[in-house]
């Protein structure tokens, strides 16, 4: 395991190549996910069936060999586990009932009834455990509680999380007691992928960037370096990257605060800056924007390039800043890959 080239770049190796995957390499770019897709009939049961779970994690590294695999599966799969009701809507995307008052938090499930529900989530693990290329990493990963407490006080996404903030204002203790409940939850849900043979980690704060202050210490750090923590107490070893989303400027320190062996960036900062500011302190990841990915051409080469070179001092993860999006081309993921690895 140690030979992976993902994990030696999460233990702080500068490798003359870095390994690469990408954050929704599995989804509705590739036609064979559709395929998948529609077999399942809809999203949610995609998700709880192992068989094609698996099969969709497994797609992209069969075409393209990218040197992880990120479990398939949604963040809202923990607020499920915890009590609130979960829907999709076509074309519109997620819903839940929600969580809007401090007798609504404390008649959430307890963390540890969580994995009835998310059983069959490790079961798509020890799947891919088995049948993933032995060079590959399999990468785990979670919500972070900020970002996974603004779905569930919303009841979906929201374009600045006003529900969640206003949550804060109205009665902060309560909202504290919710990220309270998220955070040991995602401890044990991410323990039991750790169990079910994740070999890597991640936490996905993708609403980071609207916390500010006080805020960004109490509801992004704070429960990241909870978590981390925990999951270092329990497993040592296995590494945990951290992704707050739009952090800009706390980029800079977010490792050194949290304990995360790697801090993922976003393409809202720049590779220069972050090599000086954030690379100083350990691995990072990232961070072409996935935009390249829908227009391609020139332009996608050098940036990606670019991007190599400015990280090539130290240890380096390469990936979007954000997820690849549907209208994304395949072949210019190919043309990415060319660029990195020549």
């Amino acid at each position: 395991m140690s030979e992976k080239s993902i994990l030696r770049a999460l233990k702080g190796e500068r490798l003359p190549v870095p390994p690469v995957w990408m954050m929704r390499q599995a989804g509705r770019y590739l036609p064979e996910y559709r395929a998948t897709r529609a077999q399942a009939g809809d999203f949610l049961s995609l998700c709880y069936t192992p068989d094609l779970a698996a099969e969709v994690t497994l797609q992209p590294i069969r075409r393209y060999g990218f040197d992880a695999a990120i479990l398939f599966a949604d963040i809202l799969l923990l607020p499920q586990a915890l009590g609130l009701d979960l829907w999709f809507v076509t074309g519109e995307g997620p819903r839940l009932s929600t969580v809007t008052s401090a007798a609504q938090v404390a008649a959430l499930k307890p963390a540890a009834a969580i994995h009835d529900t998310l059983s069959p989530v490790y079961e798509t693990v020890r799947i891919l455990a088995r049948e993933l290329p032995c060079e590959t990493t399999l990468i785990g990963f979670a919500g972070a509680p900020w970002t996974v407490a603004t779905y569930m006080v919303a009841g979906r996404g929201t374009p600045d999380q006003a529900p969640a903030h206003a949550f804060i204002a109205q009665d902060r203790a309560a909202f504290a007691a919710l990220i309270d409940r998220i955070t040991q939850a995602t401890i044990d849900y991410l323990s039991a992928q750790i169990e079910a043979g994740a070999e890597v980690v991640k936490l996905f704060d993708s609403w980071a960037g609207s916390l500010k202050g006080r805020d960004f210490d109490d509801f992004a750090v704070e429960p990241a370096r909870r978590i981390i923590a925990a999951l270092k107490s329990r497993h040592p070893g296995v590494p945990v990257i951290a992704f707050p989303r739009e952090a800009g400027p706390r980029y800079a320190g977010f490792a050194r605060a949290t304990g995360a062996d790697c801090v993922a960036l976003d393409n809202s900062v720049g590779a220069d800056w972050a090599a000086a500011e954030v690379q100083k302190d350990g691995c990072v990841q990232g961070n072409l924007d996935p935009r390249l990915l829908v227009a391609g051409g020139d332009e996608l080469v050098a940036e990606t390039r670019r991007i190599v070179r400015a990280f090539s001092q130290g240890p380096h993860i390469f990936n979007l800043g954000h997820g690849i999006t549907p209208e994304a081309d395949p072949e210019n993921v190919t043309r990415m890959l060319q660029a990195i690895r020549g």
